[in-house]
């Protein structure tokens, strides 16, 4: 589905380009497992790192659990899974005293990472939809035409790889909007992407436009809807009514939504901005969800979702930064802006339902409560640890920036941490992958070779890597530790 032409701008040959082909690309169908190309050439399993601890680790500091916060706790770590959380000290098992916030890791419920390699766009005005800017001469050049030169120039998932290193380093282990080719790979990726396959199956959808009537995408729709019906999808992401409250097209956009019997209890929308309050009831007792990205939608439109208006509905609500053309540099920044845009809308949200949005609760809204979003015995170590800078645990990690991360697990292994940690926790691992940073002046290291896949894969690159093979193709590449 390309994008309409709007007045007043000049869409361009390359909306024809692959840029439109990834931007529009969704995740439409049944996917399995990621699997090596017979053309690939098959990897010594010795060489594949695994920076996990080779013995039971506990990590001890304040907690944050599924029902309350503690001061004083321990996470135990054993072969990649949660063994313990408790507030006794575990019995024979190295300890790690962080002295920090120890959390699930964070979960970003609305992104389109491959965009993420650019640095931040000053839009020069207000838009009605995202249909405007998506037409607009000014968006051609500042970021169709690089995607497009990245995209032609560069092996595929290059860009990915790079923006999965970005949601990495602020403290974010699962992101949603990873292109369906991101499936095929051989490698499996650098955090969970939530809507691909993950833990063994596929049970979730994404698609960027709601489809026109009779269009081949309103096929499409209509065998999502099927199998959400039949039970088979936990979770349909949905853009819808991205503009000003207002906006003709938007609430055209609603009707047909309605109109296609979209509203279901497995479908996540995403942005919704243009939404009224009686929209807002309707949909939240249709049983939809919400994903709310903020900053970008104040910077594109002046405005964005009435949150507080769709949680008074019961609506359950989670965080996406989108993406850094227009969006937030991290999820921990995009807390920030929801938590003042809520006080403006005359919710004061108290500090522990602002990290439910990015943890147990965005968990719950992807179908991945079994498996993300909470330390608990039997899940996946997916572990985040933060500086402690205040006495309220929750209020910590609403205050955090990505400089505070000083650890990140995913499946136990130790894909970002501070150096000295690495070392511990690791035995001093060291491979083509893993590599000494300087992240916000702390001496960090980083794992991007971190696979849940098979040792038979090929290597994953190296951040430094994929740095250089960007910035050779595009020198304005946005930095990751800015």
């Amino acid at each position: 589905m390309s994008t309409p032409p709007v007045p007043g701008t000049s869409p361009g040959p390359s909306h024809r380009g692959p840029f439109d082909r990834a931007y529009q690309q969704g995740i439409h169908a049944q996917l399995g497992p990621p699997q090596r190309p017979a053309s690939a050439p098959a990897q010594d399993p010795a060489a594949a790192v695994a920076a996990a601890p080779g013995e039971t680790v506990a990590l001890r500091g304040a907690v944050l659990t599924p029902d309350a916060a503690w001061n004083d706790g321990y996470v135990v770590v054993d072969r990649g899974v949660i063994a313990a959380v408790q507030q006794t000290p575990p019995s024979g098992v190295r300890t790690l005293e962080t002295g920090g916030v120890i959390m699930p890791g964070l979960i970003d419920l609305h992104g389109h990472p491959e965009f993420n390699v650019f640095a931040a766009w000053e839009p020069p005005t207000l838009f009605a939809n995202r249909y405007r800017w998506r037409g607009s001469d000014v968006y051609q050049a500042l970021i169709r035409d690089p995607q497009n030169t990245l995209l032609t120039k560069l092996a595929p998932r290059t860009e990915l790889r790079y923006a999965e290193v970005r949601a990495l380093v602020g403290g974010t282990t699962a992101i949603q909007g990873a292109g369906s080719g991101s499936a095929t790979a051989a490698d499996e990726p650098l955090v969970r992407n939530v809507d691909l396959y993950v833990f063994g199956q596929h049970r979730a959808r994404a698609m960027i436009d709601l489809p026109s009537a009779g269009s081949q995408q309103a096929d499409t729709l209509a065998h999502i809807l099927t199998d959400i019906a039949a039970g088979r999808i936990d979770a349909f992401y949905l853009h819808l009514c991205e503009g000003r409250r207002g906006d003709q097209r938007s609430a055209s956009e609603y009707q047909r939504f309605l109109t296609l019997s979209a509203a279901t209890s497995s479908t996540v929308l995403i942005h919704a901005t243009a939404l009224t309050p009686d929209q807002l009831h309707e949909v939240a007792d249709a049983g939809c969800k919400l994903v709310w990205s903020p900053q970008s939608n104040i910077r594109l439109y002046g405005q964005t979702t009435l949150a507080a208006e769709a949680l008074a509905a019961g609506m359950p609500v989670a965080l996406g930064a989108d993406w850094l053309p227009s969006g937030s540099t991290s999820l921990l920044a995009e807390m920030k802006v929801a938590r003042r845009e809520l006080a403006v809308q005359g919710l004061e949200l108290p500090a522990a339902e602002l990290v439910a949005m990015v943890t147990s609760g965005a968990a719950a809204i992807a179908g991945l409560q079994d498996h993300l979003g909470s330390l608990a015995q039997g899940r996946p170590a997916d572990v985040l640890v933060l500086e402690r800078h205040h006495d309220d645990v929750h209020e910590n990690v609403c205050r955090a920036d990505p400089s505070w991360v000083e650890l990140v697990m995913i499946g136990g292994d130790v894909a970002y941490a501070r150096s000295d940690w690495f070392a511990t926790l690791t035995g001093d691992a060291a491979g083509p992958t893993i590599e000494p940073l300087i992240a916000w002046g702390k001496a960090m290291t980083l794992d991007a070779g971190y696979r849940t896949g098979s040792a038979a894969a090929p290597a994953a690159p190296s951040l430094s890597t994929v740095r250089a093979l960007l910035t050779d193709a595009y020198p304005q590449v946005g930095p990751i530790f800015a």
